[in-house]
């Protein structure tokens, strides 16, 4: 991706320098209101330098952030392993209109049978964001496995297709056809056709292999905090959750939003083609009859990523394009794209996003400002 730019090559850097303000002095102090936070903006190619603020964890003697701590992206995990999910659909091993139960015959009890792989793409499938027996697993350190299982043997919310539901099952059994269709694990796969290819060598779908000092500790909710089993746990940081265990840098990740802004390719390396990254960063609910309108006009998803919907609560913020789309994450990370300003921005902090999120908004607009 070249070297740094200067902000004020990509933006009105006194408008920027708001916003790198507003950072410091939310990461400082005895009582700080997030504990850290990483930022980078970048656009026509180019970044300006990644920017870290705080601590590396929540605690009051936490030592300062490192230059090269890794961030758990929570739910931005989601659109890389869809990004996944598409390359074998580009590769002629799935089709997004076959039923999952093609490919995973076990999934289809308790009434699957017509729940597709469109579905698992869009959170309309029916199936729950968490297993009911979710805390359980966890507290038993269960392998992904025992998850998977749990997803082939839950009872469906509503018939696939008729509602919008934020599923992370469905991201779950989107990995589980990966390991299927290819052999490999999902860790194997995304580090084999994603990371390895574009060059992120700071990013891994948990953190086996990676120096436990450099994940930076995220703050955890109540039933969390003194288990063995929560964020922060070396069980859940190497578990790697396809829907939400990924570990990477702000400047890594923004390598995939390059590759997503110029058509599926970074430099000479092409992860997918223009036509399966138009498809999965367009609204893909219009494509669902049986869909309540208001849904399908307010509450947009493309194959993996959110539409940018300015009349949500969406921690976007207000100014994006109506071509924007990202995610973002329950430990306080977010990341948009939007094509019309050739950018992308990406704020990445350990705070619970219930706390992080009007932080996010307020940043993501005045960047936005900044950017024109």
């Amino acid at each position: 991706m070249g070297e740094y730019a200067r902000p004020d090559e990509l933006l009105d850097a006194s408008r920027f320098q708001i916003a790198v303000d507003l950072l410091k002095k939310w990461t400082s102090g005895p009582e700080p209101q997030i504990p850290s936070a990483g930022l980078i903006v970048g656009r026509q190619g180019t970044t300006i330098e990644p920017l870290y603020f705080g601590k590396q964890g929540p605690e009051p003697n936490a030592e300062p952030i490192r230059d090269d701590g890794l961030f758990l992206l929570a739910s931005l995990t989601k659109p890389v392993t869809y990004i996944a999910g598409l390359q074998l659909v580009e590769r002629g091993l799935m089709n997004l209109n076959d039923p999952v139960a093609k490919y995973l015959p076990d999934f289809a009890a308790q009434h699957k049978e017509e729940i597709r792989v469109f579905h698992l793409f869009t959170h309309t499938s029916g199936l729950p964001d968490a297993l009911p027996e979710n805390t359980e697993l966890r507290m038993k350190h269960a392998p992904m496995k025992a998850f998977i299982e749990g997803t082939f043997n839950c009872t469906p919310l509503f018939p696939a297709g008729t509602q919008l539901s934020y599923q992370s099952m469905g991201t779950l059994t989107v990995a589980a056809l990966v390991e299927r269709l290819t052999g490999m694990t999902i860790h194997e796969y995304l580090k084999q056709e994603i990371f390895t290819p574009l060059g992120m060598t700071n990013s891994g779908l948990g953190s086996k292999g990676i120096e436990r000092e450099r994940l930076i500790r995220v703050e955890t909710t109540p039933e969390q905090q003194g288990t063995d089993w929560g964020w922060n746990s070396k069980y859940w940081q190497e578990f790697g959750a396809p829907w939400g265990g990924m570990f990477s840098t702000p400047e890594d990740y923004a390598k995939i939003c390059q590759m997503l802004l110029y058509g599926g390719r970074l430099d000479d390396t092409q992860i997918l083609s223009s036509s399966a990254v138009r498809t999965m960063t367009t609204n893909r609910l219009d494509d669902l009859a049986d869909l309540p309108e208001p849904t399908r006009r307010a509450e947009g998803w493309g194959l993996g990523w959110r539409m940018n919907q300015p009349g949500t609560d969406d921690p976007f913020g207000n100014f994006l394009s109506p071509r924007a789309f990202g995610h973002w994450g329950a430990t306080g990370t977010m990341v948009w794209v939007d094509p019309e300003l050739d950018a992308y921005f990406m704020l990445f902090t350990s705070a619970i996003l219930s706390r992080s999120k009007p932080m996010l908004i307020h940043v993501s607009n005045i960047v936005t400002s900044a950017l024109g």
